[in-house]
């Protein structure tokens, strides 16, 4: 981990069935809180991005990354990793704006014995080809839903289903031949797309994992607005992420350019010149550079800074105009006042004619050589 302690005791590692989503850095590791009123409070990870909160009413020495059994969701008992304890729980919860005196919580029955782990871990086995059997189930049924992933209790008495469909879905001759076929409590669980593709992973455009699989427990909302504000193309393709909505980065760096642009003109600003009038077409928030055509049609794209656009727009207001863009452009290379046509420049396939050229010489090459040989 890179989190620049050096200390992975403090990290959620990924171990056994996907626990270990490292959504919390434990920053009160070093602080000696054991006159804290929340010692007896316990956060625990399940499979995948699923964890709860726990009361430790029995007082067990417990720490950090044990096993240990606690209450079931409606019965029996689940088998998971403390992954942190005190303080940090109770700013965690009233992040999440749980009340304890609506809900309380659930409690912590014991440290895992050994027998508690082999009945785990025997279920956590069954989970493929369950997950196998129960889609080919609702091939059968033909039900307009997708089954995305299948969790057991740590004691192997239930199972939860989660599926995505558009659509109510009547699964009440689902649920019959899913008892019948595996003999177990059925609880079926609709989710999300990104809750879909928090639980199941996978490796974005980026080339790191996901992180909803890693580091989000959130999932605000994006709209295609951030993706304007950012000068990004609306292409679904580039946008969107593995699970089809908009990318939940596309939100990161949204608030520094927003900042930015507050700087900046607005789009339909027009800048009046003796040559003619010029609109906006694109503008570099990095850079502080701004291109403008001529609304004459007027060949070329003309880039100036920030500083030169206020200004032209200051003296806009008091009346005046200034010749034309082309005064405001200064061709480094020749040392004159001109501007650069970037017509074409962001195209991706401006080497294609090259290589078409390159092609066609190794051909004619090839076929001269064929002839001779001949």
């Amino acid at each position: 981990m890179s989190c620049g302690t050096g200390d992975c005791s403090t990290c959620e590692v990924s171990e056994n069935r996907g626990c270990g989503v490292s959504s919390v850095f434990d920053w009160l590791y070093q602080i000696d809180s054991k006159n804290s009123n929340h010692q007896q409070l316990i956060e625990v990870q399940f499979k995948g991005d699923r964890k709860g909160f726990y009361f430790n009413t029995e007082n067990l020495k417990l720490k950090k990354g044990d096993f240990i059994a606690v209450e079931g969701e409606k019965s029996g008992h689940d088998i998971g990793k403390i992954t942190i304890i005190g303080d940090l729980v109770a700013m965690q919860m009233a992040r999440k704006k749980i009340d304890t005196q609506k809900t309380p919580l659930k409690k912590v029955y014991r440290l895992a014995t050994e027998k508690d782990i082999k009945t785990w871990k025997e279920a956590v086995e069954k989970e493929d080809l369950v997950l196998e059997k129960a889609k080919r189930i609702i091939q059968e049924l033909k039900l307009d839903m997708k089954l995305s992933d299948v969790e057991f209790q740590g004691d192997n008495t239930k199972a939860v289903f989660y599926y995505i469909a558009e659509n109510r879905v009547d699964f009440r001759e689902l649920i019959k031949k899913y008892s019948r076929q595996f003999k177990i409590k059925i609880e079926m669980r609709q989710i999300g797309a990104r809750q879909e593709a928090a639980k199941i992973g996978g490796i974005g455009s980026c080339g790191r994992e996901l992180c909803c699989s890693t580091w989000m427990t959130d999932f605000p909302p994006v709209s295609t607005s951030s993706a304007r504000y950012q000068q990004l193309s609306i292409n679904p393709q580039k946008i969107s992420g593995q699970c089809g909505k908009l990318k939940c980065c596309l939100n990161f760096e949204l608030d520094s350019y927003l900042d930015s642009l507050k700087h900046f003109p607005k789009s339909k600003q027009i800048l009046k010149t003796e040559k003619g009038d010029a609109k906006q077409i694109k503008i570099d928030v990095f850079k502080k550079k701004l291109s403008y055509v001529y609304k004459t049609r007027e060949p070329g794209i003309f880039e100036l800074s920030l500083k030169q656009v206020v200004q032209i727009i200051a003296d806009n207001k008091n009346g005046k105009k200034p010749l034309s863009l082309e005064d405001f452009i200064l061709d480094k290379e020749a040392n004159k006042v001109g501007f650069k046509n970037v017509v074409g420049q962001d195209n991706i396939n401006r080497f294609d004619k090259k290589n078409k050229k390159t092609r066609n010489k190794n051909k004619r090459r090839n076929y001269k050589k064929q002839n001779n040989e001949k």
